[in-house]
């Protein structure tokens, strides 16, 4: 290990010594010969402090010492298409290609820029002639052709190359984790499962492996079995954050939350805390009741990441919980103003406005909803329901009828039992039985929610002879 750390600093400092060499001789107007393996280092050295524009002028120095190296041309070709000249690049490859047909970097040089042109079909049928020549980082290759199929969106295919990436190198994590993305986007779980219940029979201490399992059976809501996972994914890998953090997602969805806790607090062993993490925990004691330390965790998070409306909503919403109306709304509507178009954070200010009398600002925010998710058939119910309540009927009926028209391609039967309401409650009983008949037809159980809305409706004859010749 030693020799290595020898070797790779004496590696630098003698790329030190060339950049230094070159520099001075540009400074002084001289001319030295270097050799074409000093102008790869002084290229690589200016390309990591991200000096494109003097890595250009060393390889045009370096071609009028070695116009016919093919290296030197194949890096010029890199950084062509590096500096956004990629038809430039191409050319230029195209020529190269007549040199030397079986060079692997320049296939798959010619792959990565056909994949920054969003041309993928060609990036991978340039990285499978890389892949026909290679003897070595095969697995690498094979991932890249699954990430231009990903992006074709053929993922059958996709899987196919991942599959044999990690065939020949098991230890490619960047393969598993594509893996589990493609299993995850074509809808099949027991695949994902079985995969990588097999791969762990053969692989038994790979913590990549245990993750993802946790991860497909958290998908089907296996959450013991993700939690299980999840602990052997840990018990071979201690540090591994992203694990605890999981795990304490499935406690959660087992509501579990003192456990979740307890576990989300263990990242911070292994990891800077982040804004997420603290407003989980800050659910969680919202959850438990624990408002203080909701409040204070949500102030963690949001302080962290003052960009993270969930953490503002959260402080609103337990503000609410404790009865402190007008202090809550202020939150709200900080977290509303970081996420303009999100329906559920209007839906929550909307509610909070009615709760305190602001019908005006309610309505305001109820449209939004409507603007963002016209097809929350509650927000036609609470939103009708806030005018009804006021005794006018017939804005409460115009935004149920909006719901209705809204609707009709997925109707649902509730907008029709409440109309029902509405209608009756306005006088017009026709409209009104013709409304329930349309409910009935839809959802014929669902009837309850209209009595439940309107207890005294139950003693309704009409409504009644309906019921009872709907179930004959």
């Amino acid at each position: 290990m030693f020799e290595e750390e020898e070797d790779y600093f004496s590696s630098k400092d003698e790329t030190r010594e060339i950049v230094e060499k070159f520099e001075n001789m540009l400074k002084n107007n001289e001319h030295y010969f270097f050799d074409v393996d000093d102008f790869e280092d002084i290229i690589e050295h200016y390309i990591e402090q991200n000096s494109i524009k003097k890595s250009f002028n060393v390889i045009e120095y370096a071609l009028l010492q070695h116009p016919d190296s093919f290296i030197l041309l194949l890096r010029k070709g890199q950084l062509l298409a590096a500096t956004n000249k990629p038809q430039k690049s191409l050319d230029l490859l195209s020529k190269l290609e007549n040199i030397e047909p079986t060079n692997i970097e320049l296939h798959f040089t010619r792959g990565n820029i056909y994949s920054q042109l969003r041309q993928h079909n060609k990036a991978a049928e340039a990285f499978k002639k890389a892949l026909e020549f290679a003897e070595e980082d095969i697995d690498d290759i094979l991932l890249n052709i699954a990430f231009e199929y990903t992006n074709m969106g053929k993922y059958e295919l996709a899987i196919s190359h991942l599959k044999k990436a990690l065939d020949v190198n098991p230890e490619n994590e960047s393969a598993l984790f594509e893996l589990a993305f493609c299993f995850e986007i074509t809808g099949k779980p027991e695949d994902s499962i079985k995969y990588y219940h097999d791969f762990i029979n053969l692989h038994p201490y790979s913590s990549s492996a245990w993750f993802n399992l946790g991860v497909a059976f958290s998908k089907q809501q296996l959450y013991e079995k993700a939690i299980d996972a999840y602990d052997f994914a840990l018990a071979i890998d201690a540090n591994y954050s992203s694990a605890y953090f999981n795990k304490g997602n499935s406690l959660v969805a087992l509501e579990e939350y003192e456990m979740a806790i307890e576990v989300y607090k263990e990242t911070f062993n292994y990891e800077e805390p982040d804004a997420l993490a603290y407003y989980y925990i800050g659910e969680c004691y919202e959850k438990l009741n624990d408002y203080s330390k909701a409040i204070s965790y949500y102030r963690k998070a949001s302080k962290l990441d003052p960009f993270l409306a969930d953490a503002w909503i959260g402080i609103g919403m337990v503000l609410d919980e404790q009865g402190k109306q007008n202090e809550s709304v202020h939150f709200l509507k900080k977290g509303v103003e970081i996420d303009k178009t999100n329906p559920e954070y209007w839906y929550i200010l909307g509610d909070l406005q009615k709760k305190r009398g602001f019908n005006e600002e309610a309505q305001h925010a109820y449209e939004k909803v409507i603007e963002f998710n016209a097809d929350n058939n509650d927000i036609w119910l609470d939103y009708s329901d806030m005018h009804f309540k006021t005794g006018d009927t017939v804005l409460a009926l115009d935004i149920i009828y909006r719901g209705i028209k809204q609707n009709q391609i997925n109707p649902d039967s509730s907008l029709y039992y409440r109309i029902t309401a509405y209608l009756l409650k306005h006088g017009l009983v026709g409209d009104a039985l013709g409304m329930f008949e349309s409910g009935l037809s839809l959802d014929f159980q669902n009837n309850v929610s209209l009595f439940d809305y309107a207890p005294e409706l139950k003693n309704n004859e009409l409504l009644q002879e309906i019921l009872t010749s709907h179930k004959s």
